[in-house]
């Protein structure tokens, strides 16, 4: 029998969605989200696989492993997602003008 509601339908998986699930994830130190703080520097859709890069404040961020582990987390919740992973890079830098306009404005930068 040729049913479509036997058919797995695949959920297509977008950059809006990853970027929505990932204003989500704080610093725990800082209260504004890692998007906003312009921690994302990219992200790689293959498939059901997502890769995000994203660096930290600085190299000895002690909140990284609980940053990175929730976004993995909230990104593998996502309907078509089946793993994610998540690649700190260094180059470039982090430093506050990679911060939204929101987020400058909340930290007192102007």
């Amino acid at each position: 029998m040729n049913d479509k509601k036997n058919e797995q339908s695949v959920t297509k998986i977008s950059e809006a969605k990853i970027y929505d699930v990932l204003s989500n994830v704080y610093d725990p130190e800082i209260p504004i989200d890692i998007v906003n703080l312009g921690l994302i520097y990219g992200i790689d859709i293959i498939g059901d696989k997502v890769l995000v890069k994203m660096t930290m404040t600085s190299p000895g961020c002690p909140a990284s492993v609980q940053i990175t582990s929730e976004s993995k987390y909230l990104i593998e919740e996502l309907d078509g997602v089946s793993e994610a992973n998540i690649e700190i890079v260094w180059d470039p830098p982090w430093d506050p003008g990679r911060m939204s306009e929101e987020a400058r404005q909340s930290m007192g930068f102007t």
